[in-house]
């Protein structure tokens, strides 16, 4: 396998984190079912204990859906100041085994310890240490993948949760992506793993099977992406100065959508999933575009802009929904809707980075 050897990659990610402070900071909550948001009207849950994903709750599902699945479903309002000062005590953490840190979200990030300020020879011993120290300082579990890519650590981290740790190494790399189903691999949501089942993918070893030349023809630009990490090749490095340039939510629609009072309900579920990502991030922006993509593949594009950083929730949902009303006209039907945050407060002092956005297939 062409794929680097040397590097240790660890994913961290916490184990349903803001649920966990929740019960952690309230004894009463402790072994219960509980969802943080997603209690109002419109609501949709950020993180669900894991009593709660017994029942089949889940991030981002709306809040009746939640209550129905799990009807002792205790809804507790998200407090980010305090996710936010937790964040910064696992941060800590980490910096006392590397400075290479890029932060994917409050919960999570790739950490390359390849040289570590330990000198610890192995990841795994490096991703134990830390999750040791992250349950004694902050009372909460997470769980580790380790191996020589961030593709395969992200993947590695899932793989044992709560509390697991998950090492891929490169001789193991081969086969564990061969048997890996594609609906599991990271950057393949429901929509495109639907698209592969069509077409007989099923697993990694079913994705091996295509070129790059037709996976690009049948994925675009993500095919290419698909051919080579189904490979383990994935040479992009640990950046702890990423700086995102643009937030943003969108879904394809199960079916195409034409009429205001079609489309509506599913920009305010896409408005709920997008503040909480604005939040989450705490990061937020100037200009908000809304995304619209056709019954015939045409992408179209709306934009307003302040002189200031919209915070606040109801600014936003009155720009979009003023933005759909005013182009309900440029268009038959549609099959995608979202919606982005750019020119973002922690952008303005940095320059370069990477584009961020989130697909909500």
């Amino acid at each position: 396998m062409n794929a680097p050897t040397t590097r240790k990659i660890l994913h961290i990610d916490m184990d349903a984190f803001y649920a966990s402070v929740e019960q952690r900071d309230n004894p009463d909550l402790r072994g219960k079912p509980i969802a943080v948001g997603g209690g109002a009207n419109r609501g949709v849950t950020t993180t669900a204990s894991y009593e709660a994903r017994k029942f089949g709750v889940r991030s981002a599902m709306p809040g009746y859906k939640a209550k129905q699945l799990c009807p002792d479903l205790i809804f507790v309002p998200p407090r980010f100041d305090v996710y936010k000062e937790v964040s910064h005590q696992i941060r800590n953490i980490f910096k006392a085994y590397t400075d290479l840190i890029e932060p994917l979200s409050l919960d999570e990030a790739f950490l390359d310890v390849t040289v570590n300020k330990k000198d610890i020879p192995y990841g795994m011993e490096v991703a134990q240490e830390i999750m040791d120290r992250v349950k004694k300082d902050t009372q909460l579990t997470c769980s580790a993948g380790v191996s020589y890519c961030k593709f395969l650590a992200k993947i590695a981290s899932g793989f044992k949760k709560p509390n697991g740790l998950t090492v891929v190494t490169p001789q193991r790399a081969e086969k564990f992506l061969e048997t890996l189903p594609v609906k599991d691999f990271f950057g393949v949501g429901k929509v495109t793993a639907a698209k592969m089942a069509q077409m007989g993918i099923t697993n990694g070893a079913d994705l091996k099977t295509f070129t790059r030349l037709e996976l690009i023809r049948y994925f675009g630009k993500r095919g290419d992406f698909y051919y080579n990490i189904v490979r383990g090749i994935d040479d992009r490095p640990v950046n702890a100065s990423r700086v995102r340039k643009s937030l943003g939510v969108e879904t394809t629609l199960e079916k195409d959508l034409a009429s205001l009072e079609e489309i509506s309900p599913i920009l305010l579920r896409i408005i709920d999933e997008f503040y909480e990502r604005l939040q989450k991030a705490d990061n937020y922006g100037r200009t908000l575009t809304l995304k619209l993509k056709t019954h015939d593949f045409q992408t179209l594009t709306r934009s307003q802009s302040k002189n200031y950083f919209i915070r606040d929730k109801q600014e936003i949902s009155r720009m979009a929904i003023a933005l759909l009303k005013e182009n309900m006209n440029t268009f038959d039907k549609i099959r995608l809707i979202g919606l982005t945050a750019s020119n973002l407060e922690k952008e303005q002092n940095h320059s370069g980075g990477h584009q961020l956005s989130f697909e909500w297939e």
